[in-house]
């Protein structure tokens, strides 16, 4: 593991190897070399150029790419969005989160936050389909698709007017075990990915500048840990014509790897790179800000930006509601090799 300061005297993130060495050795470069057949790609410049050249193919959209081999239609997509974005809107406008007294967060995190947003917005989903949105199915695929037979399999199915989320409302208009085995795998695709960016980037907030000042905006916060601890570190187009045609460094059968890991730490654009400074953003728009791409490219933002950001406002609102920081004998947290980057195991604790 790899360590690499945010400016900060008490607390060190230590970055699983590949990370570490990607920071230290291509940090300020715009293309270099990864792989015989892979080059990487961080200058914000090119990053635009590439991902402006062509859409997301289906095998590069993570969401909605093909599901056990079937392809997953526009209209279902759609479909799926809407769903998940109405059951993120009752759950923000429930007053205390579960109908009881606040719940206390302190805690190991993001576990804490990732189960409290779980029950949050899909709570009243029966534990079928709960259980998929638990952190433990990251394990592996196949402990994922075990889970999701045996689930598959069980008898019975929420009814007609069940009081249950509207995404477990299409996942129960299944009918036979192929077509719930499919729709229970897209309620995990869709549902997951919410609970768990939303509260690694809260507990990534947490660990890189708790105690919070009371006149920082939350959104602020929020857009400069994204800035440290980007959630896509690293987007992949496969080989394209388009690419090559745009700088000579791409061969034609070389697969790009877009880094907003290096572009959110480049020095030639961020004064203090390594600095959790959220006042920075009051004179920055996180739209067009080059090299800055926490939800990927103008052209094609990730589809669950419009309820990542307002939940993760909501939970770090009961945050610094309860007074809860990193615990001060924590004086470290590591960063694994993931999909979506965040510290581990954070202490959390109330002031």
């Amino acid at each position: 593991m790899r360590t690499y300061g945010t400016e900060r005297s008490d607390r060190v993130t230590v970055f699983t190897p590949r990370l570490g060495r990607l920071l230290s050795e291509h940090r300020g470069a715009d293309v270099f070399r990864l792989e015989a057949d892979t080059v990487g790609v961080a200058g914000p410049g090119l990053i635009d150029a590439v991902l402006r050249s062509r859409p997301a193919n289906a095998a590069e959209r993570p969401t909605f790419k093909p599901l056990q081999g079937r392809p997953i239609s526009r209209p279902e997509s759609s479909a799926v969005m809407r769903a998940v974005s109405l059951d993120v809107r009752a759950a923000l406008e429930k007053p205390d989160g579960k109908g009881g007294p606040a719940a206390d967060l302190s805690g190991e995190w993001p576990r804490v936050a990732h189960l409290y947003l779980r029950d949050l917005v899909f709570g009243s989903d029966p534990m079928r389909l709960r259980v998929l949105v638990d952190r433990k199915l990251e394990w592996t695929p196949k402990l994922t698709w075990t889970v999701i037979a045996a689930g598959a399999a069980l008898p019975g199915c929420p009814g007609a007017g069940a009081p249950v989320s509207r995404l477990a409302g299409l996942a129960a208009a299944a009918a036979g075990y192929g077509d719930r085995r499919y729709a229970m795998g897209l309620y995990r695709r869709a549902a997951a990915p919410v609970c768990f960016t939303v509260s690694t980037l809260v507990a990534n907030a947490l660990w890189l500048g708790s105690p919070f000042e009371d006149h920082i905006p939350n959104r602020h916060i929020l857009y400069e840990s994204m800035r440290l601890l980007p959630p896509s570190w690293n987007l992949l187009r496969v080989a394209s014509p388009e690419f090559a045609a745009l700088d000579d460094r791409i061969g034609a059968g070389d697969d790009v790897l877009l880094l907003p890991l290096l572009s959110h730490r480049d020095p030639r654009l961020w004064d203090a790179p390594d600095a959790f400074r959220p006042e920075r953003w009051a004179a920055l728009d996180a739209d067009d800000q080059p090299g800055y791409l926490p939800f990927g490219h103008a052209n094609e933002r990730c589809w669950g930006r419009h309820m990542v950001m307002p939940l993760a406002e909501r939970l770090l609102d009961l945050v610094r509601e309860q007074g809860l920081a990193v615990s001060p004998e924590q004086k470290s947290a590591e960063v694994p090799l993931a999909g979506l980057l965040g510290v581990s195991r954070v202490s959390v604790v109330r002031r």
